[in-house]
């Protein structure tokens, strides 16, 4: 294996593991506005690592633009979702709607 096999490795695996950790916190955080920021923070890091992880892998190939539009979409569409989902709970008044 080359040096580039095992950076993209590490960064795939990075990207999994903080992605794994975004859902334990999304099933496990009581209330809208935590779960929100375990939804958008480590979510969005954990997919751009594996993009990067894997567009290193295929480094040669034509499809490598695909997976920066992807990480470009991700990018620019979580922090308005995060807004709106933040936005309707605080209106909602179900931004506690967890803890009693």
């Amino acid at each position: 294996m080359s040096v580039w096999e095992w950076v993209s490795a590490v960064l795939i695996l990075t990207g999994c593991a903080l992605a794994f950790t975004a859902s334990i916190g999304i099933v496990r955080f009581p209330d809208t506005l935590t779960r929100m920021h375990a939804a958008t923070k480590p979510q969005v890091v954990g997919l751009i690592l594996v993009l990067v992880g894997a567009g290193i892998d295929i480094r040669d190939d034509v499809n490598v633009w695909m997976l920066l539009l992807t990480g470009l979409f991700t990018v620019i569409t979580a922090p308005v979702i995060a807004h709106l989902i933040g936005r309707t709970a605080y209106r909602e008044q179900r931004h506690r709607d967890g803890l009693f």
